[in-house]
């Protein structure tokens, strides 16, 4: 079936099952590959994308869900300000130790930046709840959250 989607600002086609996964949409079809597999049940967050600027986790959302939205992926969140401010920030605390999760984590931290501007730690705890990372960054994430949000505030 084909179906056409708004990825990263493009409007593509895809032939996909309606019940198949967006994560496997944009890996295997689009070759966008910075999105993750980790646990395929929506418990790590390795693979989150947004859509319509809200957090998912691909490996649960079905294609069908996506359709008529807007999703962007790793590869373009640093296209936006918040994206570049966010990496910018991880890339100054030195945030990814292995790195697997790194894509995800910066995904929810784009979004949480998008609602709230000046986060609270507990801002921070809860919207990045549902990223684990199995290196134990937690608190150079938290710090990098707040390091974006003070160069966001600041207008850089």
């Amino acid at each position: 079936m084909a179906i056409r989607l708004n990825v990263n600002g493009k409007t593509v086609d895809v032939k996909a099952e309606a019940d198949s996964p967006v994560l496997w949409v944009i890996r295997e079809e689009l070759g966008l590959t910075g999105t993750k597999f980790g646990c395929g049940m929506a418990l790590c967050g390795a693979c989150t994308v947004h859509l319509d600027g809200k957090p998912v986790r691909s490996c649960s959302t079905p294609i069908s869900a996506a359709a008529g939205k807007k999703i962007t992926t790793i590869e373009a969140i640093g296209n936006t300000r918040t994206g570049k401010a966010v990496q910018a920030a991880w890339i100054g605390r030195d945030v990814p130790q292995c790195g697997y999760c790194q894509s995800g984590q910066i995904m929810s931290a784009c979004a949480l930046l998008g609602e709230k501007k000046k986060p609270t730690d507990a801002d921070i705890d809860n919207a990045m709840s549902g990223n684990i990372c199995r290196c134990g960054t937690y608190n150079q994430i938290r710090a990098a959250i707040k390091d974006a949000s003070a160069t966001l505030a600041k207008g850089a």
